[in-house]
């Protein structure tokens, strides 16, 4: 059978009617209207159906719903930008610094080594103040922004930027910060406590005429080598103080040049305490600061700590 046009344009408006309901809800109030036989009214009862038509919300006197009846369709919005990357703090924080160098980058400078000696949070210090675990590499983004920061002149710094900088300072307490200041005993004797490896050396060093005995004999008779005698006494020889102190130590562990060169730790701290005067002609002598170095251990399959076997092809 031939379809016609207006069979099937008759046939198309049910589906129309409801893709229009869906799409404006007020068309489907005017066509339910529109098939709905009109009749006359008097005043009195227009104007009641005026007012039943009206939406009610324009006279609803109610007060507004509560956030425990709209939470579950209201949307948060966090207060940071940063809430969605894991660590907001650091990245509020990282954000703001970028923001003050930017600002005020074209402010005269100076050079690092004259610029203020500030001694920023430590990692340890910075992670317990955001509350999170945040990375070293991270932390070094900060610390350069605020070298930057600490590099503008004193004369026109700004607030803004003086503030920020306190905030990472670290707090410097007086008691902590000072090592603590050692003593001769009532005997006129100083002691010390050096390390080198596995060998321990301890010290006594007080006034006299140049005598070394070390485990109750002659420096000679523990060391045979030449070097390892003048590493025992070292800081005496560097500073010129030769005759004038006598030394007495009890070394223990390691090997000869090890227990050698943890007596010139131990002689160069027990000397400082007579003279802490002598202290930069020792750091200059290299007696002052502790080797950390340490035997490295051997590893499986290797002859020695890095040695491999000699390769054979067959």
């Amino acid at each position: 059978m031939t379809v016609g046009v207006t069979t099937l344009r008759f046939s198309c408006r049910p589906a129309l009617d409801g893709f229009l309901q869906l799409a404006r809800p007020e068309f489907h109030l005017f066509t339910s209207l529109r098939h709905t036989p009109l009749r006359l009214l008097s005043t009195s009862a227009a104007s009641r159906v005026a007012v039943e038509d009206t939406p009610s919300s324009s006279y609803n006197s109610s007060p507004p719903p509560t956030w425990s009846q709209t939470k579950e369709t209201t949307r948060l919005v966090p207060v940071s930008a940063s809430y969605f990357t894991g660590n907001a703090d650091f990245f509020d924080n990282w954000l703001a610094l970028q923001e003050l160098l930017r600002r005020y980058q074209t402010l005269p400078t100076v050079p690092r080594e004259s610029a203020p000696h500030v001694k920023w949070r430590t990692l340890a210090q910075y992670r317990g103040v955001v509350g999170r675990d945040v990375k070293a590499a991270k932390y070094k983004k900060i610390i350069d922004i605020l070298d930057r920061l600490n590099c503008i002149n004193p004369a026109v710094i700004p607030d803004e930027v003086k503030n920020a900088l306190n905030m990472y300072k670290r707090d410097m307490v007086q008691n902590v910060s000072q090592a603590k200041q050692k003593s001769l005993d009532e005997f006129g004797r100083a002691h010390g406590l050096g390390r080198r490896k596995t060998s321990v050396a301890k010290v006594v060093v007080l006034e006299g005429d140049g005598q070394v005995l070390v485990n109750g004999k002659p420096l000679a008779q523990v060391f045979e080598r030449m070097h390892d005698r003048e590493s025992a006494v070292w800081p005496l020889i560097a500073t010129s103080r030769m005759d004038k102190y006598n030394v007495w130590a009890t070394v223990e562990g390691g090997g000869k040049t090890g227990q050698a060169e943890a007596m010139t730790l131990g002689v160069a701290r027990a000397l400082m305490v007579h003279e802490p005067a002598l202290k930069p002609a020792l750091r200059r002598a290299g007696c002052v600061t502790r080797d950390p170095r340490m035997v490295e251990r051997k590893k499986p399959g290797h002859v020695k700590a890095r040695k491999m076997p000699a390769w054979v092809k067959r």
